[in-house]
């Protein structure tokens, strides 16, 4: 194919010093967490952008930050400076480990078979990066070297960067590794980061880690083609797969079948081209693709539609897969994305992409593209960019961490983008500019999502008429209505060292043309932001309207107003403003203010117009509120959160499991971790004796499961119990009255109980006898709707 002619982003360059860095570290009050483990690192408590209710995407792992774990480390942070390694860290914190033993411990809270951890190594003199390993260790024992490197972090200078020590400001110094155990670690295991050696490397910094228990592989859909039987691509990585996987896909295209890509890491070294098939692994910890060429550097592993130039992609579905690449610099001119091309009416599902240049970087003009419940992780430049003219598409229900630049972006360059959303995403750390920002575009909707700790020249949500192409006279600038409902925001907004003051967490710029456009921001949190809550600069921005919205901690002020505008504010309530006025306001009538009721701890007359910018205070405090979801009918997510599929596997698996009590090692977390081979064994000569199941929401369960052991070791037994069920985990209601079920191995050992199919998000089950043995005994609890 021929990519269409690319151009640089244009970003504004930094500057070549950090002596206007920010200043200090503020010392106003911490607001503390319930739901921060205990600070052994004594880390600074701090809001988490995975615990927002009902906003952000719906992620499969819990996640625990190093600064709150048990170590012999070194706390860094928390702080703020750009080019400082805790400013990348997640919460502005981490633990650095220089010595061998040094090490984080995290104590698991939920049953687990896999991590990835964020972590970074110092570079090397020549900036190449380094490679090392450090130990996983389970409960202290059976150490596993995971390997880890520097060559994917470490960028210098002014953009588009370097791989030069010798330049200045350093920056995107952390990477991301993952692990399996070989098998589920029960729910209070302790997993520990833990320091061999340090030849390879000076010390390993840990920002955080996610535990994970990851489903098995998926098998080969009936009727698909696979590309490793059928056409022979190499499951090893040994072997150039690339021409092998185009023949399997262009085969799915002219016989209608889908096609397979099992369990493997497959070598691609060029774009898979892919048109009206669907592309399908047997789960993104299982089939990877990863690769580039070893003489052209500009060719690397990465899923395309054809270019628009060529009639483009339609009918794709990509699903269950990782994209992980090896690009270690920014070219803009390279087409070595995870996705890239035109794809209407396409999908992209539960996809790993990181390590490459841009997760997804597609330009249209295209229709009604999706991508949803994936991952895109440590990139060099975007996260997602709907660039040139792409309508009615969608992100959601999709994790987004450590992109080079914007984390979700819409570019309308020269052709219109409309009616595309981007909504239930969690989007954290870009290390450069916005989470989330539209150029331009019509009727755009960016709501329900979660984001935080932006780093430099950007904030957490930008709505602009910047950039090439961008105007009223193409039909490309900000028009019709904008939607920003529903967000959370945390410690977004940052200094930009070009215009060498504060960008604001929500900022609003008319820089080719003045937005005239209705812009509605509602149902909001801006929490701890680093400069101002809110932000205007540049040209002109009319039809802005505020409607219940809760500012809480701003390094500066509530509002910055650097160009004119109006603007409507209604129930917006502002609270721990570090400015005793809490406008700055430079424009003077030029920016109109329409107050309605309800406000209050932002509004100041006269303003404050200094000529001169404060140095910011931070909080790490305001606490996130989130919210119960979309609740304009008008305006629906174009997917749910969560998107879930048809729920006809075992509810209870690796769900959080709580009992009265249990013998010796025979802990609940044993009945829920999908082996029918260990077990749940209550305190002894001490019923009644229960065990609860948190199914994670209400769900209509209409039957059970109960295992024990199947070995003919165990005796046939009765167990006497009953089934309630609770949706607050306080007031429960009978599902099943006592009774006595019968265990016999010759038949299974298991006993299968009918529920009325009452919804109910914990479930459990009362013990009160068994004749086999003095205590309550379950090695599998299974729960199914059907």
């Amino acid at each position: 194919m021929t990519p269409p002619p690319r151009r640089p982003l244009l970003r504004r360059s930094l500057s070549a010093s950090l002596s206007l860095a920010l200043a200090a570290f503020g010392t106003a009050a911490a607001v503390v967490l319930s739901s921060a483990p205990a600070a052994q690192a004594a880390g600074v408590p701090a809001p988490s952008p995975l615990a927002v209710p009902g906003r952000g995407a719906t992620v499969p792992f819990k996640e625990q930050e190093a600064e709150y774990a048990a170590t012999n480390g070194t706390l860094i942070g928390p702080n703020r400076l750009y080019g400082t390694l805790p400013s990348e860290a997640s919460g502005r914190q981490a633990v650095t480990l220089d010595a061998v033993g040094e090490y984080v411990e995290f104590t698991l809270t939920a049953p687990a078979n896999a991590m990835s951890f964020r972590y970074s190594l110092p570079d090397n003199a020549a900036g190449s990066g380094r490679d090392a390993s450090i130990d996983v260790t389970v409960n202290g024992a059976s150490p596993k070297a995971v390997p880890v490197t520097s060559k994917y972090g470490w960028y210098y200078g002014g953009y588009p960067f370097n791989n030069n020590p010798g330049d200045t400001n350093p920056h995107h110094f952390y990477d991301e590794a993952r692990t399996m155990f070989g098998s589920t670690l029960a729910a209070g295991t302790k997993v520990r980061l833990q320091v061999s050696s340090t030849a390879a490397s000076p010390s390993f910094t840990i920002d955080l880690a996610d535990f994970e228990q990851v489903a098995a592989p998926t098998g080969k859909p009936s009727g698909a083609l696979d590309v490793v039987t059928d056409f022979g691509a190499d499951p090893t990585g040994a072997a150039d797969s690339t021409a092998k996987i185009q023949a399997a896909v262009d085969a799915g295209k002219a016989q209608g079948k889908e096609v397979y890509i099992p369990r493997g890491t497959f070598q691609v070294r060029d774009h898979i081209v892919v048109d009206r098939v669907t592309l399908r692994g047997a789960g993104p910890w299982y089939s990877v693709l990863t690769g580039r060429d070893p003489s052209n550097r500009s060719k690397a592993v990465g899923v395309y539609g054809k270019y628009a130039a060529e009639g483009g992609s339609s009918n794709v579905t990509l699903k269950d897969f990782a994209i992980i690449g090896d690009i270690r610099e920014r070219v803009d001119n390279d087409q070595v994305n995870a996705i890239g091309g035109a794809l209407s009416n396409s999908t992209v599902d539960n996809v790993w992409m990181q390590h490459t240049k841009c997760g997804a970087w597609v330009d249209g003009p295209m229709d009604n593209f999706t991508i949803k419940n994936s991952r895109i992780l440590d990139q060099t430049a975007d996260g997602v960019n709907f660039h040139y003219g792409v309508t009615n598409s969608t992100v959601t229900n999709t994790f987004v961490r450590n992109t080079g630049d914007d984390g979700l972006a819409m570019w309308a360059e020269n052709v219109p983008n409309v009616k595309n959303k981007f909504t239930f995403n969690t989007v954290i750390l870009p290390i450069l500019a916005n989470n989330i920002v539209t150029y331009g575009g019509k009727d755009i909707t960016l709501s329900d999502n979660v984001m935080s700790d932006t780093l430099t020249n950007g904030g957490g949500l930008h709505i602009a008429n910047r950039y090439p192409g961008v105007n009223s006279g193409q039909g490309t600038a900000v028009s019709g209505t904008t939607t920003a409902a529903r967000n959370t925001l945390i410690r977004t907004g940052n200094n930009d060292y070009n215009w060498q003051f504060g960008v604001g967490a929500i900022w609003f710029s008319g820089l080719n043309e003045p937005i005239n456009a209705t812009v509605n921001i509602s149902d909001t949190e801006i929490l701890d932001s680093s400069y101002a809550a809110i932000h205007l600069i540049e040209g002109a921005t009319n039809g802005l309207h505020f409607d219940r919205v809760r500012i809480d901690g701003a390094g500066t002020y509530a509002l910055q107003i650097q160009a004119p505008g109006t603007a409507t504010f209604t129930d917006v309530v502002a609270t721990h403003i570090a400015q005793s006025n809490p406008i700055h306001n430079c424009v003077g009538s030029g920016f109109r203010i329409t107050r309605g009721s309800g406000n209050s701890g932002w509004y100041a007359d006269p303003p404050a117009c200094t000529g001169t910018w404060p140095a910011p205070v931070w909080t790490n405090g305001g606490v996130p509120g989130g919210g119960s979801g979309p609740t304009d009918p008008t305006d629906p997510p174009t997917d749910p959160p969560t998107d879930p599929p048809a729920e006809t596997g075992n509810l209870a698996q690796g769900r959080n499991v709580t009992e009265s009590g249990h013998a010796d090692v025979y802990g609940a977390s044993n009945a829920v971790d999908g082996n029918a081979n260990t077990y749940w064994e209550s305190t002894n000569h001490a019923f009644p004796q229960t065990i609860t199941v948190d199914l994670g929401a209400a769900k209509a369960v209409k039957r059970l499961v109960l295992k024990l052991p199947p070995a003919a070791a165990w005796s046939t037994r009765t167990q006497t119990l009953s089934v309630s069920g609770s949706t607050d985990n306080a007031t429960y209601n009978s599902l099943k009255v006592s009774a006595g079920y019968t265990f016999d191995p010759s038949s299974g050992n298991q006993a299968t109980l009918t529920l009325p199919g009452t919804a109910s998000r914990y479930l459990r089950l009362t013990f009160t006898g068994n004749t086999g043995w003095p205590a309550g005994q379950l090695s599998e609890l299974e729960a199914y709707s059907s």
